[in-house]
C-alpha cells in the first residue's frame, strides 16, 4: 500500500479530485487515512471469502453502489476481488486492469504504477495530464496531531531528548507458526547477527536510543533479541507502535535497520535513511523509493547459488551502516 501512493498521487493530480480506495487487511486504512489525494476508504477484511459470507463485502458493494461507478483502477494481481466491482456496477469499459499491464523490463514497482495512472479506461475521452511535477517514488504526510501523539508517547518512554535510531527484524511471516526458519520465511535474519549490530550500533551511536520496530506477535521476538544484545537504552515498541505512531516515529529517526518490509517502504516515503537487507525479492524491483530521496544501502547475499538473506553476514551490515548518510549528520 506504500508503493501504490505513487499511483493515487498521479491519479489524484489526473482527475483534480480525491482518490476512493478498496482495500483489505488492517493496515491500509490507518496508513493512507488523511493521506494528500485519498478519499473515501472502503474496507475488507477478506476479499475472498464466499460473499453470501461475507457481511464486508456486502456492506463494501452498497457503499459502491451508491457512490456510483466510475473510471477504476484494480492493482491486484489476484481477480478474488473482481466480483465485488462487478456487484458494484463498475463495467470493464469502467477499469484499467493491472494485469493488462505488466512490469517492464528493470522497471520499479512504484514507476509500474506510475506509469498505470496514465493509462484512461475507455469511458475516460480526454488525454491524460503530464505527470512531470509530481516526483518520482513513494510520499506519505505526517499530521500535526501524529507528531503530538509522538512527542507524547517519546516523554511517557523517556525518549523525548534522545536521537533514535531504529530497527526492524521482523516480518509478516515471522510469527506464523512453527519455527522461524520456515522455507516459506526467507525474510528471516538469525538472532545473533542482529545482536551484533545493535552492540556496533550502541558504541559508535553512544548518546542514541535504539528502537526495536514491530506489531504486538513480534514483541517477544525481540525480548529475545534484547536479552542476547544486552546494551543499554534498547527499547522494544512492537507492544504499542499503530501505524501512524509508527509513521511519525520513522519520519522523526535519524537512521534504521531493516529487512525488506512494509516499515522500509514507509521510512522511505517519509525520507528515513535505512540499510535494508533483501532475501529472495528483487531489489531492483523493491528497493524502498521516496520522494524525499533518503539515503538507501541495499544489502543481498547468496547461499548455495541462490538469493538468501542468511548469505548477508554482520558484518557487511555494519559497513553499510558506516556509510549510510543519517537524517542528523
Amino acid at each position: 500500500m506504500v508503493l501504490l501512493t505513487a499511483l493515487i498521487r498521479v491519479l489524484h493530480a489526473e482527475f483534480q479530485s480525491p482518490v476512493d480506495i478498496v482495500t483489505s487487511g488492517p493496515w491500509s486504512e490507518p496508513l493512507l487515512r488523511g493521506q494528500p489525494g485519498v478519499g473515501d476508504i472502503f474496507s475488507l477484511r477478506s476479499r475472498k471469502t464466499p460473499y453470501w459470507l461475507s457481511l464486508d463485502q456486502q456492506r463494501v458493494v452498497r457503499q459502491l453502489r451508491a457512490r456510483g461507478p466510475g473510471p477504476t483502477w484494480y492493482c491486484d494481481g489476484d481477480p478474488a476481488a473482481m466480483p465485488i466491482l462487478e456487484r458494484s456496477g463498475v463495467k470493464p469499459a469502467d477499469m484499467v486492469n493491472v494485469r493488462d499491464h505488466p512490469l517492464l523490463p528493470g522497471e520499479h514497482a512504484t514507476q509500474q504504477w506510475r506509469r498505470l495512472g496514465q493509462v484512461m479506461p475507455s469511458t475516460v475521452s480526454r488525454a491524460p495530464r503530464g505527470i512531470d511535477a509530481i516526483a518520482e517514488g513513494c510520499c506519505l504526510e505526517v499530521s500535526s496531531p501524529q507528531r503530538a501523539d509522538l512527542t507524547a508517547w517519546l516523554s511517557r518512554r523517556g525518549l523525548a531528548d534522545h536521537p533514535l535510531i531504529l530497527m526492524q527484524i521482523g516480518n509478516k511471516r515471522t510469527m506464523r507458526r512453527g519455527p522461524r526458519r520456515l522455507a516459506v520465511n526467507n525474510k528471516y535474519w538469525p538472532n545473533e547477527r542482529w545482536a551484533e549490530v545493535l552492540r556496533f550500533l550502541r558504541q559508535r551511536h553512544p548518546r542514541h536510543a535504539i528502537v526495536l520496530l514491530g506489531t504486538g506477535p513480534e514483541y517477544q521476538l525481540n525480548q529475545e533479541l534484547a536479552s542476547l544484545a544486552n546494551i543499554a537504552s534498547l527499547h522494544n515498541a512492537a507492544d504499542d507502535l499503530p501505524i501512524p505512531r509508527l509513521i511519525a516515529l520513522l519520519e522523526r529517526a535519524d537512521g534504521l535497520v531493516t529487512v525488506d518490509s512494509g516499515p522500509a517502504h514507509a521510512a522511505a516515503a517519509v525520507g528515513c535513511p535505512q540499510v535494508v537487507l533483501f532475501g529472495k525479492a528483487s531489489p531492483s524491483l523493491y528497493k524502498p523509493w521516496g520522494t524525499a530521496g533518503a539515503d538507501v544501502q541495499l544489502l543481498t547475499g547468496e547461499i548455495a547459488g541462490e538469493p538468501s538473506m542468511l548469505g548477508i553476514d554482520a558484518g557487511r551490515v555494519m559497513a553499510a551502516w558506516s556509510s549510510l548518510t543519517l537524517r542528523g549528520a
